[in-house]
């Protein structure tokens, strides 16, 4: 007899530092599956009251599923990681918000009775493996205009987002990429990130043995000044550059997820509580409004208001995808509720492995904030769509 719907808790959640893709990056000689795989290494020594055959399952995104991110990379990286082969695993895609929906898929399971207690994550090398590698898109896209041609270049719908929104310009998205790096900067100093990362050995054939303790995309002291003369490489003139934007990035991303109540047998202590989630189509065209009516819909399967969310963690692919969403919903730019710390402008962006360190870093500030009840983890995807997580303070 299936069980009633059980509730679904974020128990604890680690990441590799964030790197740099390419020839100089910090993982351009390391496997994407080593990166996953310290990472379940960590969750379970982390945590030693879960035992390891009761993980009932390991959910792994990757965008680009080939090369060392293939091999149905949740199964493969869990027996990497020394989890008894009992324990089965699968792929993930949803390009960028892959881990969001490794745990919105264990989720429904752990609700449904499938599943007690599982583990969900994302990686992305995209120094080994760029955004778009090996893909085919369908010619009919184009010649039937399904979608714009801007549709398939991540920038040029951020260009088009901002003729969509004339009163977000370059220097409002530039303000508010200064402000994520400073906030990143200052959450370093204050030792709020260390201990949600998880070293990661490096090697690279011409310099020996490194170790990653720390991301490698922020850009400290970066200005307003800065800012201006960057260029504009998707639109002569445009309002896109390099520096209010996410980089291309490498890292993986882990959490455990489980059942109220089992979490509760094994001794595990649960952070917050899975209250609703939603995934919503737009014009791909304009990707970067996909999180407004994905945290609409969220919000209407919650019974909730935007008035009654506490603390948002936005995912800032591009600066001008964040404020179109924040002046939907009336929002100031600088608002303390919104990524406390900073976000992906200055961490990075490691496609499908964002959607978990938005998840992890949303479970701190509630033990950090006891008085706020609900928070909300958000993303724009490519191909237009949106994803949104609503969680419970279970601080």
């Amino acid at each position: 007899m299936v069980p009633a719907s059980r509730e679904v808790v974020f128990v604890d959640g680690v990441r590799t530092p964030f790197g740099k893709s390419g020839p100089k990056g910090l993982y351009a000689e390391t496997r994407a599956d080593d990166l996953v795989v310290r990472v379940i290494r960590e969750l379970m020594r982390r945590n030693p009251a879960l035992p390891p055959e009761r993980v009932d399952e390991v959910a792994i995104a990757a965008t680009t599923q080939i090369g060392d991110q293939g091999l149905t990379i949740g199964r493969s990286a869990a027996v990497l990681a020394g989890l008894p082969k009992s324990v089965p695993g699968y792929a993930i895609d949803r390009m960028c918000a892959g881990a969001m929906t490794a745990v919105t898929n264990v989720a429904g399971g752990i609700s449904f009775g499938a599943y007690d207690v599982a583990i969900a994550g994302g990686v992305e090398h995209m120094g080994r493996h760029p955004m778009g590698e090996g893909v085919d898109p369908n010619p009919r896209f184009l010649s039937e205009r399904l979608v714009d041609g801007s549709a398939l270049i991540m920038g040029m719908t951020a260009e088009n987002l901002h003729d969509r929104y004339p009163s977000i310009t370059k220097e409002r998205a530039d303000a508010y990429a200064v402000a994520s790096q400073e906030k990143v900067a200052k959450a370093y100093a204050d030792g709020r990130i260390q201990h949600d990362l998880v070293p990661m050995a490096t090697r690279k054939a011409a310099e020996g043995w490194g170790l990653a303790t720390a991301d490698e995309p922020p850009r400290p002291g970066t200005t307003l000044e800065g800012l201006r003369t960057l260029k504009t490489p998707f639109r002569a003139h445009g309002r896109v550059t390099a520096g209010n934007a996410a980089g291309l990035n490498d890292g993986a991303t882990g959490c455990l997820v489980a059942a109220e109540e089992v979490a509760g047998e094994l001794g595990l202590t649960p952070r917050m509580r899975l209250v609703s989630y939603a995934f919503a189509g737009v014009d791909p065209e304009v990707m970067g409004i996909g999180p407004i009516p994905s945290t609409e819909r969220a919000l209407r399967l919650a019974g909730l208001t935007i008035d009654d969310i506490g603390l948002f963690e936005i995912n800032e692919a591009f600066a001008v995808q964040v404020l179109a969403f924040l002046e939907h919903f009336g929002i100031a730019d600088d608002d303390p509720r919104v990524n406390p710390w900073g976000g992906a402008i200055a961490f990075g962006h490691p496609l499908a492995s964002s959607g978990v360190r938005l998840m992890t870093q949303l479970s701190r500030h509630f033990a950090d904030s006891p008085d706020v009840r609900y928070g909300i983890t958000t993303m724009c995807v490519g191909m237009g769509m949106g994803g949104t997580v609503i969680w419970e303070n279970m601080a």
